[in-house]
């Protein structure tokens, strides 16, 4: 791939932004990220990074990239995904693809989540060149991170990167974060038998035994939130939502089935496989006394819970740099798949989450120096002091 000369930052942004990256459940409207993922490759390349675009298995158009300059183990690793949610064109007052920069705003389609931070960290590394670095720098983009992780899965999967240090780049608003919540989303699928409504012995009603689920999954929230507490969390117990529910089909059948969908937030410490089978236990039960057949599936991948040390260098040298203390947050990210690569991990970006996932999304550019700043003082400290 020829090397392509790396622009300005808000030159960077806009091409980011016109590029497409939605990654989504539904084939429908996913697409490819790998419009972001050559942009990247080819201004990283420019700046002497030796760069590595890797495939996802069994999905075409997907990719990660994972670029490196100087030599050597350990270093700073600087991620972020490449992919956007979906949009709805007609809620959005300008085109989600077209960066629009207007009251100290730069609004577009992933300004704020997150491709707002490659253009910095790239800033921040074009001031480096590999000859000063005692330990490597390491940008890295991947695939997917809002719908399935699979990109993070995958850079598990063959164990690289490896570093002393990785910083993630979502919003937090340049405010540090040491640890998040693990977060699930399951599918609850009742089937019984139809039949004429006028006679209930007729059949088995999915909706009377989902109404029984609904409610013991309600008093398993309140024992959650019982014997478990993080006071670090503005929401400090673990949380279950019910979501989405689908159900029957006329007034006049028996509902001969019933799917409910919830989201399942939980703390550091707490194991999703022991929570999803205590949930599978108690609900089977309730199935089986209304002759309803029960699945349980995880709709993706659970992203486990995140916590890094909050007295580590990383983080204490953010909190120096930033005068911001750091917390944690509700949102899920890819840190729990760095931390499993033995870095050390911070999450740490310029965007608002309250400006994640909306229409008109856009990015206080006030944030942007101080953010390249801080990353430039990383780079300087790990990499080259």
């Amino acid at each position: 791939m020829p090397a392509m000369p790396a622009p300005s930052l808000l030159d960077m942004l806009t091409v980011l932004v016109k590029s497409p990256s939605v990654s989504c459940t539904s084939a429908a409207l996913d697409r490819s990220n790998l419009g972001v993922i050559n942009l990247l490759a080819g201004w990283l390349e420019d700046l002497g990074f030796a760069t590595n675009v890797i495939e996802l298995p069994g999905k075409p158009g997907k990719a990660n990239l994972i670029a490196k300059l100087g030599a050597g183990d350990g270093g700073l690793v600087l991620a972020g995904h490449t992919d956007t949610v979906p949009y709805d064109d007609a809620l959005w007052s300008q085109d989600p693809f077209t960066l629009d920069e207007r009251d100290g705003r730069l609004y577009g389609l992933g300004t704020c989540d997150m491709k707002g931070f490659f253009p910095i960290a790239i800033e921040a590394a074009r001031q480096f060149s590999a000859r000063a670095l005692k330990k490597p720098l390491i940008v890295v983009a991947t695939s997917d991170e809002e719908s399935s992780m699979a990109g993070a899965q995958l850079l598990v999967a063959r164990g690289e990167p490896k570093a002393d240090f990785a910083l993630i780049g979502e919003p937090t608003d340049l405010v540090p974060v040491y640890a998040h919540k693990g977060f699930a989303m399951l599918s609850i699928e009742l089937t019984g038998a139809s039949g004429h409504s006028s006679d209930p012995k007729l059949g088995h009603n999915a909706l009377d035994a989902m109404h029984c689920v609904m409610s013991e999954l309600i008093t398993f929230r309140g024992e959650l939130a019982r014997n478990h507490q993080n006071p670090g969390f503005a929401v400090s117990v673990p949380t279950l939502n019910l979501g989405c529910l689908n159900a029957g089909d006329n007034p006049n059948r028996i509902c001969g089935h019933a799917e409910l969908q919830i989201d399942l937030r939980i703390l550091p410490g707490m194991k999703y496989d022991e929570i999803i089978g205590a949930i599978e236990q108690r609900l089977k039960m309730i199935a089986e006394s209304h002759h309803n057949r029960i699945v349980v599936r995880a709709l993706s991948t659970p992203v486990p819970p995140f916590e890094s040390r909050k007295d580590g260098w990383l983080v204490k040298r953010l909190e120096a740099l930033t005068h911001n203390t750091a917390g944690a947050v509700a949102f899920g990210t890819e840190g729990p798949f760095f931390s499993a690569l033995g870095c050390e991990t911070a999450i740490f970006g310029p965007g608002h989450i309250g400006q994640a996932h909306q229409p008109d999304e856009f990015l206080d550019a006030a944030k942007i120096a101080p953010a390249v700043d801080v990353v430039t003082h990383l780079i300087q400290e790990v990499c080259v002091s």
